[in-house]
């Protein structure tokens, strides 16, 4: 088995970064701060994202030209994202130019001041990035499947926010936002490449030792379910699009691994899953039909999405609700088990092929765990898996009065 190494430390300010050697002429920095969308305050919608666009407009030292160039000059790649939990700085590069990356997440993520004339630039580009998503169906009914289905929380909010939001935003917004999340107890920076452990922690602690401290990671505002929907509206399309899920385990539920599992059974990436067999090959109603599951802090959601014709439709969906209720009711034979636990470690194998992927992945499991578990110790959760604990974990999120439906019809 193939075991990752990754090493933790903790600068003198108490920022925490995990380490992991890998030879290679790249590397990847990565900066992680637990102040997503659902931390935003009401009338902030959309002000985590609107930070993650501006914090690359200029510093106390840099314009955004500057800012832009420092990296990119020398073939290296800047970027970020907002999820609904996190906002993740991050940089890929030529080892030789591990100084320059450092130095430059830094000062973006702990100087950033938010030049006017730039904040209203980048309000034009987000306004134009919604109008992108509300253009792009098979994206946007993911949204609005979360905004329903956590109707009147934080985690429903869309993570772009809205126009009118966005154009309200002003700079005090953004160093208050800033001000809040970016501190040492609410980041983590993780690291994966070809350079030594005690340079780059130097190069850390010199670069972060501004950082601002002593400031608690803010407790979240916790989600309590609410009734299952079903709704059809008309949008200007193609294809009829539609999602068929439900509530999932939180990220601390030992639930989510078999969860995961059943995900992965139900429409993973692979071929041969069910719906794949079912929807696409048997009956070649929809070319793309998925299982994902997302898992919060105290909540998470399972889907499954498809696009079709609009004859289609509810025969797919009735597909669905038929290997939902296999899975509540018929328990996996152990080779069929054996089988599906073997794929999905494989899935997670060819997952950390990726130096950029593992970085980000280590960044974001010990921002939210406070440690990094082993291969091996994730392989062992996945074998413990039992076919009478999958059955359990079906019946109790699968059930169809607990599904919701969201169906995007041709006008």
């Amino acid at each position: 088995m193939y075991e990752i190494q990754p090493k933790i430390f903790t600068l003198s300010n108490g920022i925490r970064v995990v380490y992991l050697h890998a030879p290679s002429q790249v590397a990847h920095l990565g900066i992680t701060v637990l102040g997503g969308s659902r931390f935003e305050k009401e009338g902030e919608e959309g002000l985590a994202h609107f930070l993650e666009h501006c914090i690359f407009k200029g510093t106390k030292k840099r314009k955004t030209y500057h800012v832009l160039s420092r990296l990119d000059s020398v073939g290296g790649e800047l970027n970020a994202f907002t999820t609904k939990e996190e906002i993740c700085v991050y940089a890929s590069f030529t080892k030789e130019h591990i100084r320059r990356a450092s130095e430059l997440l830094a000062d973006i993520t702990l100087n950033s001041n938010f030049p006017l004339k730039e904040i209203n630039k980048e309000k034009e580009i987000i306004l134009d990035e919604i109008n992108s998503y509300l253009d792009s169906t098979s994206d946007k009914i993911f949204d609005d499947f979360e905004a329903h289905l956590f109707k009147g929380h934080a985690l429903g909010n869309n993570i772009l926010g809205t126009k009118e939001r966005v154009q309200n935003f002003t700079q005090a917004n953004l160093v208050d936002y800033l001000g809040r999340f970016f501190t040492a107890e609410n980041m983590v920076i993780s690291f994966v490449g070809d350079i030594s452990a005690n340079r780059l922690l130097k190069m850390l602690e010199e670069d972060f030792k501004t950082c601002k401290t002593g400031v608690l990671i803010q407790a979240i505002d916790s989600f309590e379910s609410l009734k299952p929907f079903k709704i059809r509206s008309k949008e200007a399309t193609y294809q009829v699009h539609g999602i068929v899920g439900g509530i999932a385990p939180s990220y601390k539920d030992e639930a989510r691994r078999g969860m995961t599992l059943l995900t992965n059974i139900l429409g993973g990436p692979a071929l041969n899953s069910r719906l794949t067999l079912s929807i696409r090959e048997k009956y070649g109603y929809s070319y793309n039909v998925e299982a994902n599951y997302t898992s919060y802090a105290d909540t998470g959601f399972w889907s499954v999405y498809l696009g079709t014709d609009q004859k289609y439709i509810d025969k797919s969906i009735a597909l669905i609700y038929k290997e939902l209720k296999l899975l509540r009711t018929k328990k996996m034979g152990s080779l069929q088990l054996n089988r599906a636990k073997e794929q999905l470690k494989g899935h997670l194998a060819l997952g950390l092929d990726s130096n950029a992927g593992l970085m980000l992945g280590l960044g974001k499991s010990l921002l939210l765990f406070n440690q990094i578990d082993t291969i091996e110790e994730i392989y062992n959760g996945i074998d413990n898996l039992t076919a009478s604990e999958l059955l359990e974990i079906a019946n109790t999120y699968f059930s169809e009065e607990h599904c919701s439906e969201l169906i995007f019809d041709l006008i």
